[in-house]
């Protein structure tokens, strides 16, 4: 993926063409023609989500109509995991419509769409795709989440954190799991000495999320924790980042004995 390019332009018709020659060979009777053909005919004036959709939505139409059969093709072309704490939206950027797809699509068949969404966050994300799981389905998805916090893969103990966050960027806010801040700060504790930087760096902006719509539970929170762990520490400074530059008293005061 070229720096010199923007995100939004890569979801064309050569990722048309490309998704069509990774499909094929798992359903030889994809209209590959008819699939870039549609996609070529919508995505000129649209931005990245607009982009996204329409390739998305092309290929609900031309893969079956039975989504489990459908997902199950899409599954084969994921390619391998991303080994790096980075790349998802460079080398695997063109997993986005797949992801997408099963956030649109997959909601009536919950328990597939989830191993969907533990295979794709593994080499693209899923953080923007479970977030109307968790919505339609709070107790089922702790459930799940709970499992994922212990994965050895650092993609998936992140998209615990990074799925989660109320104000993740490019999405819809979203209220605490379950309406209680507390559901979210049970998951992220476990999280807080992970030894993946990539992981910390989430459950920070995670915190700083929570600061801003549930400051004094998160604050009461944070002052129980062990503050004598180094990586603790640098979560909690990055956490509290927005409170600090408002001048806020309290967090302030935590940040001293850091």
């Amino acid at each position: 993926m070229s720096a010199s390019k923007a995100l939004k332009d890569y979801f064309d018709v050569e990722l048309a063409h490309h998704l069509s020659n990774l499909i094929e060979p798992y359903y030889p009777i994809f209209p590959s023609d008819l699939f870039i053909q549609s996609v070529a005919n919508q995505v000129g004036p649209l931005e990245l989500k607009g982009r996204v959709a329409v390739i998305s939505d092309e290929l609900r139409n031309v893969l079956p109509t039975d989504y489990s059969e459908a997902l199950n093709i899409l599954l084969k072309i994921l390619g391998p995991e991303n080994e790096t704490e980075q790349g998802m939206f460079t080398n695997g950027y063109f997993l986005m419509p797949v992801a997408f797809f099963v956030e649109k699509y997959g909601l009536q068949h919950f328990e597939i769409s989830m191993y969907a969404l533990y295979e794709i966050t593994k080499r693209h994300t899923s953080e923007y795709a479970i977030r109307p799981y968790l919505q339609g389905y709070p107790d089922e998805c702790l459930g799940y989440l709970n499992n994922w916090l212990h994965d050895t893969n650092p993609h998936v103990r992140r998209l615990v954190s990074e799925g989660t966050r109320p104000r993740l960027p490019w999405a819809k806010r979203m209220n605490a799991i379950k309406g209680n801040p507390a559901n979210n700060l049970d998951l992220l504790t476990p999280l807080l000495k992970d030894p993946s930087y990539y992981v910390r760096k989430s459950i920070a902006n995670h915190l700083n999320d929570l600061t801003k719509d549930y400051r004094d539970t998160t604050l009461d929170w944070l002052r129980s924790l062990d503050l004598k762990e180094d990586r603790i520490k640098w979560v909690i400074r990055h956490g509290l980042r927005s409170l600090a530059s408002s001048g806020d008293p309290e967090a302030l005061d935590l940040l001293e004995i850091l």
